[in-house]
């Protein structure tokens, strides 16, 4: 795995490390599940959608930090630097919304490893979640804020009924 060189690129590489799990859980539980080569197929298509949020993030943050100018400029450098983590968060609860549905349709033996990923992009969800009310300095109130709030608590509801399922 690449290393992160902050919090954004970080949450996007381990949400890319577990749809990529996810999608290794699927394809090894071919055998009695029709559906195992489309959700893998899907856990792939979200771990392309996670990696390059990474270097995005990294990018967006380097650019505010360096901004220059009034309040004004200085303020929709940051506004940017907020969608990449955005983008994390939605990302990372869509990988742990198929992750409780693998863990419910995959082999017993592997249905842990898809709790466990869904508890982790539920963790990268929170975290990007954060990232976004650092950078957006206007409050609780802004809709992305809320917005990123509301996706990180589905993402952990979803993995804690997965796990709860599980056992």
């Amino acid at each position: 795995m690449e290393t992160a060189s902050g919090g954004g690129p970080l949450a996007a590489l381990v949400t890319a490390s577990a749809a990529e799990l996810l999608a290794e859980i699927a394809r090894a539980s071919t055998d009695g599940w029709s559906e195992a080569r489309a959700v893998a197929a899907q856990a792939e298509s979200l771990r392309d959608r996670a990696r390059p949020l990474a270097e995005l993030s990294t990018k967006a943050y380097g650019e505010a930090l360096a901004a220059t100018g009034g309040d004004y400029e200085v303020g929709r450098a940051y506004a940017s630097a907020a969608e990449p983590p955005l983008k994390i968060v939605e990302t990372a609860a869509d990988v742990a919304e198929l992750a409780a549905y693998i863990a419910e349709h995959a082999v017993p033996a592997r249905r842990a490893d898809a709790v466990t990923a869904g508890l982790v992009a539920a963790g990268c969800a929170r975290a990007a979640a954060e990232l976004v009310a650092v950078n957006l300095t206007v409050g609780a109130d802004d809709e992305r804020v809320r917005r990123a709030e509301l996706l990180a608590e589905d993402a952990a509801r979803t993995a804690d009924a997965a796990r709860a399922a599980r056992e």
